[in-house]
């Protein structure tokens, strides 16, 4: 039976001599090379030339690929992964697997994503107020404005003086919604990013939103709970002490500070918080693919385009 697909496979390649080429590349072996040639009235040095193109193609579409790897590469830093060059690949119209990438990138050109810093040890504190985790680890939302998550972390000007950034992310694609960087870590720093969030939102219904935080005293504070319950927006919370129940904005901090701020130096504020800016609303939310959107930036993700 597989014999006799094959000799129909034959008879339909048989007029075409490209195709006439590729059957006998592939079924030489079963058949005989020189049967075939014979067969399709194919001269031995034409098939040779056909194979001997067809590696020179192979190799220019490789060295072609690999030249985009490398440039990808170096342009982001050097901080992308092999899944991540992926995406960006396939984007450009390339035509090619993970593991081809792979094997480009980490086995032949010995380029590796560069490894993320550790993070510090948690200590488990006392919470000043507790709320309740509704959140509970599900970070997928299935609707636009529904879930945000939120976090403070901090940042150094070349002069060892630290800045403090809030932010705001979406959980049903991952999106920064807001993000502020300035010189103290207070309730109103809270306070005026989620406000920058909810501005950004036309149209939000607040009474269906809930914003997840960790039990730091800037949103257990009576400015920041008040403002939540002005406006009817739940707040949840994460156990003290671990940080997995936001693992979102670890995730994204992360990022952040591997892809922009450990590559950089930042002499001024005005210099950090612009790179800050840029790095949230124009190249994570627009141009970085990320995983959990199966590798569509989150505007692609949350708009349908490209």
């Amino acid at each position: 039976m597989k014999c006799a697909t094959k000799m129909l496979e034959l008879r339909y390649h048989y007029r075409n001599r490209l195709e006439a080429y590729r059957f006998i590349q592939k079924y030489n072996k079963d058949f005989g090379l020189r049967w075939l040639l014979r067969k399709f009235n194919i001269c031995p040095n034409a098939y040779y030339n056909y194979l001997k193109n067809r590696k020179a193609d192979y190799h220019q579409q490789k060295d072609e690929i690999k030249d985009s790897i490398r440039e990808i590469y170096h342009s982001h830093g050097g901080v992308d992964g092999y899944r991540t060059i992926h995406a960006y690949l396939i984007r450009k119209g390339y035509d090619i697997s993970r593991l081809t990438v792979h094997k480009y990138m980490n086995t032949e050109m010995q380029l590796f994503s560069i490894s993320r810093k550790k993070k510090t040890t948690y200590e488990h504190g006392v919470a000043h107020k507790v709320y309740e985790n509704k959140l509970n680890q599900n970070f997928r939302a299935d609707e636009i404005n529904h879930k945000w998550c939120t976090d403070f972390t901090y940042l150094f000007l070349t002069d060892g003086s630290k800045r403090y950034n809030c932010t705001i992310i979406d959980l049903h694609d991952r999106s920064v919604i807001a993000s502020i960087t300035d010189r103290n870590i207070t309730a109103d720093l809270a306070k005026r990013t989620l406000e920058k969030a909810i501005h950004s939102q036309p149209g939000i219904d607040l009474s269906k939103l809930l914003v997840h935080s960790d039990q730091g005293s800037q949103y257990t504070s009576k400015e920041f709970t008040e403002f939540c319950e002005e406006l009817g927006i739940t707040q949840s919370m994460s156990k003290a002490g671990y940080p997995y129940d936001n693992a979102p904005m670890e995730r994204y901090f992360n990022t952040l500070k591997n892809d922009l701020i450990y590559q950089h130096y930042y002499r001024t504020e005005e210099e950090l918080y612009t790179a800050i800016e840029e790095f949230a609303y124009v190249q994570y939310n627009h141009v970085r693919p990320h995983s959990y959107n199966n590798y569509k930036t989150p505007y692609e993700a949350r708009y349908g385009s490209v």
